[in-house]
Parts: C-alpha cells; structure tokens; sequence
C-alpha cells in the first residue's frame, strides 16, 4: 500500500510514520508537511535514506500541488494529521487555524473524490466535543467546540461526514485525547513542563491547575490510527483515549518528582479564555476492533521525560 500522510514532520505523524513503517514493511508513504514552526525533519531524520519514505514539502491549501501528487504517486489511503493544533495560538490568531484547518481538508477532500482513494481518514480530537462534567463522550455526541482551535477540528470533521454522505468517498475519523511523548513541540503542557524545569525554570499552571484532561502515549494513538485505517468501517469515528484522567497539577506534581523537584517551581497563572473543564472518551467501540493502550500513564511519562532529557539538542533550537 501507498500512504499520503500530511502533517508527517510533525508530533504524532512522524510517529505515525515511524510506525508503519516498522509494522507495515511492504508499505510506502508519501509525506507532504509545509515544515511550519512545529513540523521538523528531524523528527525524521532516521529514515531519510529509506527508500520507502519520500518526503515533499508543501501547504495542503496548495491545490494544485495536491493534484500533482496525486497525478504521480497515486495514494491509496489519505491519513490528514496537517492542523495548527495549539489552542493559545488559536485564541490569537484564529485565521490560520480556519484556513489550514477546514480549508486545507477540503482540499484534500475534494482532490481525493476527483482522483480516487480507498480510504481518507482524518485525525481529529476529543476537543470536538466541549466539556464533560461526567461521564465519558461517545462518537454519537454532539459537537461543541469551545475555542478557535477545536471549532476549526470541528468543522472538517463535519465537511469529512459531508463527503462520505453526499459524495460516497470512504472515510473515517479518529478523535484521540490529549497525546504525549518524543517530538512533541514544547508549547504543548508535559514537554513544556519538561523542558522548563531541564532549563532551571517554572512551570506555568493555568488558574487552579484542577482541569482535568485523559492522556494517551503518542504510540498508543498510533496503532488506534492505524487500526482504524485498516479495519474500520467506512463513514464511522473512532475515539481513541489513554483512560488516563489527571488534573494538570497531578501531571505537574508526576514532573517534578520524576525531576526532583518541589511544588515551589509550580508558577500559577491567569486562566486561559474559554478554558475546558475536562475532557473523557468512551473507547468501547475501537476496542472492538482489537485495539488497547499498551503503555501506563507511568510508563509512558518517564519514557518521555528521559526523551527530553537526552534530546536536548533537538528542543533548545525551539525555544
């Protein structure tokens, strides 16, 4: 098979790639990423000499490049990781969310519906759904994105639906909770906590620090993608979630003990506009597939921490 995967510069689509690659040794993947502030190649730098990755660097706007690749390379599956993704930037500048975004997967919708692909799946967040006080979202729940970042995630999701319902093209969705682990870009809150405190500096915690998110390691969300890509049922969402509910000062506590240090670098700061209570995903329907997270919450975070630890090279040029 032959992959498209755009976005795969970035945190969870180079890993997506490196997986693949690993567990699909037949397969080939075509990489597309516009290499934004968040997209490096070093995140691939081990497998550039592979011959089944080629790497094209492009906006996914870019209609006519689009075209192009499908011209000549002629995908079989579609997988759209490309978003602006951090929710701070979209408070800022909402535009080039909505332009990446929704505008950027109608692109790829729509060139895919004119060229033919076997499966278009579009990777997506439990943003999408707002809050939840209790209880845990299901695929069937409404929509109610709560900042610039998750309405714009929201509305490819919808024009993704759209196009299996109106147009037949053979979609899917996946909706994961929040991801960690190596490649993260150090805005995003563990490797920022990480990489502050390797640098002598405070973590910034959101008002209380009591809003409470559902992690799940990067790899975990990997083999739920491509799980879902390869057995899933055209036109459905699968959520994929960590099961791993924590508060953001639980996971700024884990941090500093795993550093050895104490509550007195916790910096307490004003609370992000519009900020979400708590995000839960019902998993019961991927799990039927055969799916299930392989890493613990503790595993996982000390994996992480020690990538950061050792990759300082690769974060300090970020920052």
């Amino acid at each position: 098979m032959k992959l498209l995967i755009t976005g795969g510069a970035g945190f969870i689509g180079s890993n997506f790639i490196h997986y693949t690659l690993s567990h699909h040794k037949n397969d080939k993947v075509v990489n597309l990423d516009k290499l934004t502030y968040c997209g490096n190649l070093e995140n691939l730098r081990d497998i550039e000499k592979d011959p089944r990755h080629k790497f094209i660097k492009g906006d996914i706007c870019n209609e006519k490049l689009v075209e192009k690749i499908f011209q000549k390379e002629k995908p079989d599956f579609l997988l759209n990781f490309a978003a602006e993704t951090h929710v701070d930037r979209s408070i800022k500048n909402p535009k080039a969310f909505i332009k990446t975004d929704i505008f950027g997967t109608h692109t790829l919708l729509q060139t895919a519906k004119t060229y033919g692909i076997k499966r278009f799946l579009q990777v997506s967040t439990d943003e999408v759904y707002g809050s939840i006080k209790k209880g845990k979202f299901k695929e069937t729940d409404p929509l109610m994105p709560n900042s610039p970042y998750s309405a714009s995630k929201a509305g490819a999701d919808l024009l993704v639906r759209a196009y299996f319902k109106t147009f037949n093209l053979p979609v899917l969705i996946t909706r994961s909770s929040n991801n960690f682990g190596p490649c993260q870009y150090p805005e995003k809150l563990i490797p920022l906590f990480i990489t502050n405190l390797l640098r002598g500096k405070k973590v910034p915690l959101y008002g209380t620090g009591l809003n409470i998110r559902d992690w799940i390691y990067v790899l975990d969300n990997c083999a739920g993608i491509d799980i879902v890509l390869r057995k899933g049922e055209v036109g459905e969402i699968y959520n994929i979630g960590g099961g791993n509910e924590k508060t953001n000062l639980e996971i700024a506590r884990i941090i500093l003990k795993e550093l050895g240090k104490d509550e007195s670098w916790i910096e307490y700061v004003k609370d992000r506009p519009g900020h979400d209570f708590r995000y839960a995903l019902d998993t019961g329907k991927i799990r039927k597939l055969g799916w299930k997270p392989k890493y613990t919450f503790e595993k996982g975070i000390k994996e992480t921490i020690n990538w950061y630890k050792t990759h300082q090279e690769w974060w300090k040029k970020l920052i």
